[in-house]
């Protein structure tokens, strides 16, 4: 049985926190597969604006350029509008057909579960992994959701605070991969 994560988000950028739980959840999950699914729109974030979709994906390939073990799914980007994580799985499911799957996600977000689009389906479909934050939420997992929390490599950057830095002129280099970096300002997207 095939068993394949998926590690949705705005990826807006990736940095190497991403790239740090990917690993982590290829190797204590032990994954076939990882597929990045850049949302096109979050249910949870209605007012943030993110980079162009074009850009996010550039981004991401040139971020895991060399994996073979990780890849861009576009689906939720190629659909438009708010991104649900069911219809995700439900495409992962029907694409990989008796493939296990899990589905990272954050800590905080796992106690909201239930608050999710067909909460019921989503728990039948996956399994739910917490990626661990720094100082972060320990996950409480609703029923019916089945989940874990990876051990990982808690790393305490985010996306915000990259943007952040781009937008004063600060250094990033040592947050995201060099390939990426050099693409955001040849970009120059969050300027």
């Amino acid at each position: 049985m095939q068993r394949l994560g998926i590690y949705g988000g705005s990826f807006d950028p990736v940095h190497l926190g991403h790239l740090l739980v990917a690993q982590a959840a290829l190797e204590e999950l032990e994954l076939d597969r990882l597929c990045f699914v850049p949302a096109a729109q979050s249910p949870f974030k209605p007012d943030h604006c993110p980079a162009p979709a074009d850009v996010r994906l550039r981004f991401l390939r040139l971020a895991l350029a060399g994996k073979t073990n990780c890849e861009v799914d576009d689906g939720e980007i190629r659909r438009g509008g708010i991104s649900y994580t069911v219809d995700t799985l439900r495409g992962c499911a029907e694409k990989f057909p008796g493939a296990r799957l899990f589905y990272l996600l954050g800590a905080d977000n796992a106690a909201k579960l239930n608050e999710w689009r067909e909460p019921a389906a989503l728990a039948a479909l996956a399994e739910f992994v917490v990626v661990p934050r720094p100082g972060g939420a320990t996950a409480v997992f609703p029923p019916p959701f089945r989940g874990r929390v990876l051990q990982g490599f808690p790393f305490g950057v985010s996306s915000s605070e990259i943007r952040a830095r781009v937008k004063a002129g600060r250094p990033i280099d040592h947050l995201v991969p060099a390939s990426v970096a050099s693409a955001i300002r040849e970009t120059g997207v969050y300027q």
